[in-house]
């Protein structure tokens, strides 16, 4: 099975000058746990800002979610595959790395995301 049949095509994206206060505003939302950071030039990569990125990078270092941007606690580049890629593949990927989702690529450009319970669910059955 590939990833490209079992993704999550519903990505939410965020500029890397928002605040972190517009990011969880936009999280709770959209009922979503992840966004997709945009490269701030042509020179730049594609991002992502999560709730734990939030807890552990502004909460817990008694900071104000509306003072900080989403780009200073954003992780980049983000772990793409492309959407030919094997579900067995995104798991062993998922491993080395100790990530629980992964984004899906086509042209270059993030067209889904899959998580490991995405794939644990299309396992099971």
């Amino acid at each position: 099975m590939k990833v490209g049949d079992v993704i999550n095509r519903n990505l939410e994206f965020i500029k890397p000058n928002a605040t972190v206060k517009e990011a969880i505003r936009k999280m709770v939302e959209k009922k979503i746990r992840s966004l997709v950071v945009l490269p701030k030039d042509s020179d730049d990569v594609y991002g992502v800002i999560t709730v734990r990125d939030i807890v552990f990078g502004v909460f817990a270092n008694g900071l104000k979610a509306g003072e900080v941007k989403v780009e200073e606690i954003a992780s980049k580049p983000i772990v793409c595959v492309p959407k030919n890629t094997d579900v067995q593949d995104v798991l062993r990927l998922m491993k080395r790395f100790n990530i629980a989702r992964v984004f899906v690529i086509d042209d270059g450009k993030p067209i889904g995301l899959v998580s490991l319970m995405d794939l644990l669910k299309v396992l099971d059955d």
